[in-house]
């Protein structure tokens, strides 16, 4: 299992975040997803630690901690779900209860 760090600045760098990690246990792993448009950090990642008691120490540190200028969101990461075959768009009725597709205006 790996932790979710959300709210982060924009100019972290994994090595910023291990070392933060570190001071609870082994770091397995850090993930900080690029966008792909703009080259920029996402604003959040995940980190694995080597136990589930270093990653519950981490938690209960950091979630809500400020650093570097921001409070963080530190939590367990939830498991990707199934995504469907839309690809995420939908066709169907959104949620004003309007049909999806083009718009009639001329």
């Amino acid at each position: 299992m790996s932790i979710y760090v959300g709210n982060l600045s924009y100019q972290v760098e994994q090595d910023d975040l291990r070392q933060v990690f570190a001071e609870y246990g082994t770091v397995k792993s850090v993930q900080l997803p690029i966008d792909r448009e703009t080259g920029r950090v996402r604003g959040f990642a995940f980190v694995e630690m080597g136990t589930e008691k270093e990653e519950e120490a981490a938690i209960e540190a950091l979630d809500g901690a400020e650093w570097m200028g921001r409070n963080l969101k530190v939590n367990k990461a939830k498991p990707k779900t199934e995504r469907g075959s839309s690809g995420g768009k939908s066709w169907g009725n959104n949620d004003r209860g309007e049909r999806g597709g083009y718009s009639r205006r001329y």
